[in-house]
């Protein structure tokens, strides 16, 4: 059942995206997309808990969608483009350029990433950076 508060809120990330994800999930990525950093740094550094934490996300994305839909807001950037644009062009800082962040951006390009660093902390950080953005309006 949806309610009037999951109305307002709207949905943020798509299960689509987390599943597609998921294939890579032994990396963690869908976790990342899901505002789970610590985990998906856990599911990198261990191949997702050596494959059976990744099985085991195949059922619970549904949940972490549901959790990411209440947690963030939804507004004029969309989550998931950020995150097809930090992941595929995120060392050139498209995904800042994006999200209007554009003297990073330019940083971001001219230092690949400010040397692959600020790639990885935009990781862990993107869904806090849209959000952030969509809350301002």
């Amino acid at each position: 059942m949806v309610s009037a508060m999951d109305i307002l809120r709207g949905d943020t990330h798509s299960k689509t995206i987390g599943y597609l994800l998921w294939i890579f999930g032994f990396t963690g990525s869908h976790r990342f997309y899901y505002g789970k950093p610590v985990t998906g740094t856990i599911w990198l550094l261990t191949l997702g808990l050596l494959g059976i934490g990744w099985l085991v996300d195949l059922f619970l994305i549904p949940g972490m969608d549901r959790r990411a839909d209440f947690r963030y807001t939804a507004g004029k950037y969309d989550y998931s483009v950020a995150w097809i644009l930090q992941t595929f062009l995120g060392l050139f800082g498209i995904h800042r350029f994006y999200l209007g962040k554009i003297g990073t951006g330019i940083l971001w390009l001219l230092t690949g990433g400010l040397l692959g660093f600020g790639w990885l902390y935009d990781f862990c950080t993107l869904n806090s950076q849209v959000d952030e953005r969509n809350r301002a309006g």
